[in-house]
């Protein structure tokens, strides 16, 4: 009798044991979060008058028949999606297996590590869909929204943070020290962000790094971004751009699993 007792005292486990792990970063999160919003907006606010109007007002014939604030907004939302993505998915989950490690800890628990791995993954989405909720927000009051379709923004950076986030995992789990971390933001995050067509055409860049950016994640979600806030078709096809950051995010997840699971599985 004591002992049922006990078993109907322990909490249980959802259904889907992913979203304990996902509670378990909310509620960090819900101890931080003042200072997170704050920069939610501060950062759009700083980018749309620092590049949209200030660097806007020298370009006076815009891009593609649209003025240059307009044009460089879905850009940035999307370069601020990855960017989010990346913090979200580089030190908090080398710091979970070398500093304060809670997936040791939660591997001990009756979780899995596709527990572990996906509620990590879906803090970071629902970092990334909130940051870019702000921005729409911000930018929609400055009347850089040409199209209701910009809300479509949403997803696609949700699919954008997790092709970004899901390699990053398998990334940040198998160095050995964090400035490897800062590796990753040097070489690869920043000339993502400078040449993957956030804030000029890629069809101006030699045929070769034209190439090596349609390579990146950022690229299609920037254009899809794009034709959204614009209310115009994609450079390429929207099924096409959907598969590939798609790809990348299996493929990412493949790998995080399978490091996650050599450093937690005994």
């Amino acid at each position: 009798m004591a002992q049922s007792a006990r078993e109907r005292a322990r909490p249980r486990l959802p259904r889907v044991p992913a979203l304990a792990v996902l509670a378990h970063h909310l509620v960090g999160y819900r101890r931080t979060w003042r200072a997170g919003i704050f920069s939610s907006f501060l950062l759009p606010v700083l980018t749309v008058l620092g590049f949209g109007v200030g660097v806007g007002s020298y370009i006076d014939q815009g891009i593609d028949g649209v003025s240059y604030l307009d044009w460089i907004v879905p850009g940035l939302i999307a370069s601020t999606a990855l960017q989010t993505a990346v913090s979200e998915s580089t030190w908090p989950v080398f710091g979970n297996f070398q500093w304060v490690r809670t997936y040791v800890a939660q591997s001990a628990a009756p979780l899995r590590v596709g527990d572990i791995l996906g509620g990590h993954l879906a803090f970071v989405v629902f970092r990334v869909v909130t940051t870019v909720a702000a921005f729409l927000l911000v930018t929609a009051l400055f009347g850089a929204l040409r199209s209701p379709w910009a809300l479509a923004a949403l997803p696609v950076t949700a699919l954008l943070g997790l092709a970004v986030a899901a390699p990053t995992f398998a990334y940040a789990s198998v160095v050995s020290v964090d400035s490897w971390l800062a590796m990753l933001l040097r070489f690869a995050v920043i000339p993502m962000t400078l040449f993957a067509g956030v804030f000029f055409p890629v069809e101006s860049l030699p045929l070769a790094l034209r190439w090596l950016a349609y390579a990146t994640p950022l690229w299609h979600g920037v254009d899809l971004c794009r034709a959204a806030a614009l209310g115009v078709a994609p450079q390429w096809s929207v099924a096409g751009h959907l598969l590939y950051l798609a790809a990348w995010a299996v493929g990412g997840w493949l790998l995080a699993r399978r490091a996650f699971r050599r450093r937690l599985v005994v």
